[in-house]
């Protein structure tokens, strides 16, 4: 190397590390902007598009890895660009699948950052934090009327916060939740009570967005997190702390419930929604009656029938995430989207308890999509841009693991 070629390298080192530095910035407020969705295209798509460009423009590379992620997803949206051609009226269609096709590459970005350098993670997950507090705040001094105009984060007397709908707010705090928990049962003790705190204000805007499926995929992510923690860690000590704290939350969880059930309003509309089957959802053209029929229509329509047409022809859209990819992406669509949710929960569990920097992060991404595969049988996921946050963290660690396997040989020959 000359004299020029190495005082160049020294200079431009510097200048390489602050642009990754800058654009990890950017990538975390990204994630904040998922927790602020009040319309399509929100500000987050708007962000994340710019961002996406300029760093593929940039040199991020997609690994032959992560290929298998874009190849899935991608087919799956070609089956939503088939769909169109079955529409009479084409209104919002196009639109439709642009936004699907959109959060699809956001995926693919996630998990080429993440394989890119593992300590992105730490950064996604405490901007996501950082968002679901502030979201989760808004739903709950919108539902008790804080303020004037709060009621704008509210629906139908339920807390949605920063978003359309409270079946979408719920969930999404669901995995800083669990995020919280891990870093309560595992860290200092000296900053657990922070992190409990910030846990409540979590746990009571899940509570207060009154889903079902957010109480099923907050319990069960909560529950599977412990178990998994318990199988992992090999010390009675570890064990026995993660009992007492998990004992203590539950305790302290339970008394918040009961002072909330004080209040009239949000004891009847808790009564109302804790039943399992809903008025709307067993009668007849109900979300199951809806599920049955629409299954059977589309054994006749390969190709779907389009984005938002069977909310034309029925009550109610789909609700279910497996009909929906099959009316609005096709059967190509549908085989596309099983596909990749069966090989992306395969390879969580391939790698879930190894001993990795990475691992805390795999586990709750892991442990949300299973929960997430759970609620999309009476719920649509594939607008929820942090479920393909999700899939990105992933895919983004299943490659870190490839890599580290790879070094490990090249190391020993």
């Amino acid at each position: 190397m000359s004299a020029i070629d190495a005082t160049y390298s020294r200079v431009a080192q510097p200048q390489r590390a602050t642009l990754r530095l800058i654009g990890s910035a950017m990538v975390a407020f990204g994630v904040f902007l998922s927790g602020f969705v009040i319309d399509e295209p929100a500000p987050y798509e708007l962000w994340m598009a710019g961002l996406v460009g300029i760093w593929f423009i940039l040199g991020l590379r997609i690994s032959r890895y992560t290929a298998i992620l874009l190849t899935l997803l991608l087919t799956f949206n070609v089956g939503g660009m088939l769909s169109l051609t079955q529409m009479k009226d084409m209104t919002g269609g196009p639109m439709y699948i642009a936004v699907s096709t959109f959060l699809a590459l956001t995926s693919v970005f996630y998990a080429a950052i993440i394989e890119d350098s593992a300590r992105r993670l730490a950064l996604i997950l405490n901007a996501w934090v950082f968002a679901a507090l502030i979201t989760s705040l808004l739903g709950i001094l919108g539902y008790f009327h804080a303020f004037p105009g709060a009621e704008v984060f509210t629906l139908y007397d339920r807390a949605k916060g920063a978003f359309q709908d409270p079946n979408v707010f719920g969930p999404f705090l669901v995995a800083p939740s669990l995020y919280l928990v891990h870093g309560i049962l595992t860290r200092d003790l000296k900053t657990s009570l922070l992190r409990a705190g910030a846990l409540l204000i979590l746990a009571l805007g899940v509570f207060l967005s009154f889903s079902r499926a957010a109480w099923g995929l907050f319990l069960l992510g909560v529950v599977l997190l412990i178990f998994l923690m318990l199988l992992k860690e090999r010390s009675g000590a570890f064990r026995l702390r993660i009992l007492i704290l998990s004992l203590s939350a539950i305790l302290l969880m339970v008394a918040a419930l009961v002072i909330a059930l004080q209040f009239p309003k949000v004891s009847d509309l808790f009564s109302t929604r804790a039943q399992l089957v809903q008025q709307y959802d067993g009668e007849y053209l109900g979300r199951f009656d809806r599920h049955r029929i629409g299954f059977q229509m589309m054994m006749e329509r390969p190709l779907g029938i389009g984005p938002m047409v069977f909310g034309t022809i029925f009550p109610e859209d789909e609700h279910n995430i497996w009909l929906k990819s099959l009316t609005t992406y096709g059967w190509l669509g549908f085989v596309s989207y099983v596909s990749m949710f069966i090989w992306t929960l395969y390879l969580g569990f391939k790698n879930l308890l190894k001993e990795r920097p990475w691992q805390p992060y795999l586990m709750v991404a892991w442990i949300c999509l299973i929960g997430h595969a759970a609620i999309g049988n009476v719920i649509d996921l594939d607008h929820w841009r942090h479920v393909y946050l999700l899939f990105g963290i992933v895919w983004g660690c299943a490659a870190l693991e490839h890599k580290h396997q790879c070094d490990l040989a090249r190391s020993s020959s």
